[in-house]
């Protein structure tokens, strides 16, 4: 099982990435959030990383942070739902707004995402609802997880000097009391800090 792969960035097109590891080039799938936050060529990275193997071909999927790839580990557990599709649905939804669909019993979001049917969505729904929960806690712990925004500004504050427990609790505050705002990561980071110094 390759679990994580660290190199540098050797190829980067679309949803395809190839990681030089020592002289052997890696061909990864990721979704394209994590296509975003991938470094140019040359540069270091870092990708967690899903082996799929089957009779005909293997695959390997890599994700920037380990979030994603256990929403990944998730999403390809329900029935109708590849690996392909699934990188389909994290490059066009967040994490939180995928748990807040998906706990809220939301067919109507989740029927919008690529390749997702009725039924498919009422299985994530009825598959998941527990089980993302315990990965996320809630809507706003699960934004604080997973979102690209949230992470940067939980990197921030643990730059300043805080905790990592102290920041995820200070952005969590900030989601929590505005739970309808979209934050640049400057801005949240400002919040954060009232909270964080309270």
């Amino acid at each position: 099982m390759i679990a994580q792969l660290k190199g540098t960035i050797a190829v980067k097109d679309g949803m395809e990435v190839v990681i030089d590891c020592g002289g052997v080039g890696y061909l990864v799938s990721v979704p394209l959030s994590t296509t975003e936050r991938v470094p140019g060529i040359g540069e270091n990275v870092t990708l967690f990383t899903i082996l799929n193997v089957r009779e005909d071909a293997m695959q390997l999927f890599g994700f920037i942070t380990e979030s994603e790839r256990n929403m990944f580990k998730l999403l390809t557990s329900i029935q109708g739902i590849g690996g392909r599709i699934a990188l389909g649905i994290l490059s066009s939804s967040t994490i939180p707004q995928l748990v807040k669909s998906i706990s809220a019993s939301d067919l109507i979001s989740l029927q919008r995402l690529p390749g997702i049917g009725k039924k498919t969505a009422e299985r994530m729904v009825v598959e998941l609802k527990d089980r993302i929960l315990k990965l996320g806690g809630t809507e706003n712990s699960g934004a604080t997880l997973g979102n690209t925004i949230t992470q940067d500004a939980v990197s921030a504050l643990q730059a300043l000097g805080y905790s990592r427990l102290a920041a995820e609790k200070a952005v969590t505050n900030v989601l929590s009391a505005e739970p309808d705002q979209s934050h640049s990561s400057d801005v949240l980071i400002r919040k954060a800090l009232k909270f964080a110094t309270q």
